[in-house]
């Protein structure tokens, strides 16, 4: 497995290909559908976002509440496919890339290819197994939206696997 730090570097995302299995390290935000929402209406009145997208990593997931001890409970994937309206515009203001699970659109896979984003899948259904990769949790916008809020997570191994890579190649069409 290869070791990387999100977000990424150049280097890195050139040498990452669709079908590698990278355990990941760094920062990453938390955003579903309800945030994806609201962060285009912030967009959309030219209103700053709640964190900076110029290489950011979203990752589509609502953490559960943390059990003591521990900087977050089960924090799964979401499928991806429900944010195909939402990444390739985000992508285009700078996102660096995405965590989820399952196949995203043409249109994503394209919008990744010319930004030289990445896109990890994560695996569905190993929510409490991600928990314990989540090293500290912070609250960062949208408290009412509860687990779908936005939330900024240090990550720690969060083991992956490039599913689209810079070069637009995919793991779901070979």
């Amino acid at each position: 497995m290869k070791k990387v730090t999100l977000p990424l570097s150049e280097k890195d995302k050139k040498e990452l290909r669709a079908g590698d299995c990278v355990l990941a390290s760094g920062t990453v935000y938390t955003a579903r559908d309800c945030a994806h929402k609201r962060i285009f209406a912030l967009l959309d009145e030219n209103k700053p976002l709640p964190f900076p997208l110029e290489g950011a990593f979203i990752y589509y997931a609502g953490p559960c509440p943390a059990p003591e001890g521990k900087a977050c409970g089960s924090c799964g994937p979401t499928t991806s496919a429900r944010m195909n309206a939402f990444a390739p515009r985000l992508l285009k203001l700078g996102l660096g890339g995405m965590i989820g699970k399952g196949e995203m659109s043409e249109e994503t896979r394209i919008a990744i290819e010319e930004k030289k984003a990445i896109y990890f899948a994560a695996i569905g259904g190993a929510g409490a197994f991600y928990g314990n990769a989540i090293r500290q949790c912070e609250l960062v916008a949208f408290p009412d939206l509860l687990s779908e809020a936005i939330y900024k997570m240090q990550i720690e191994d969060f083991p992956l696997v490039v599913a689209i890579d810079s070069y637009g190649k995919s793991i779901f069409h070979r």
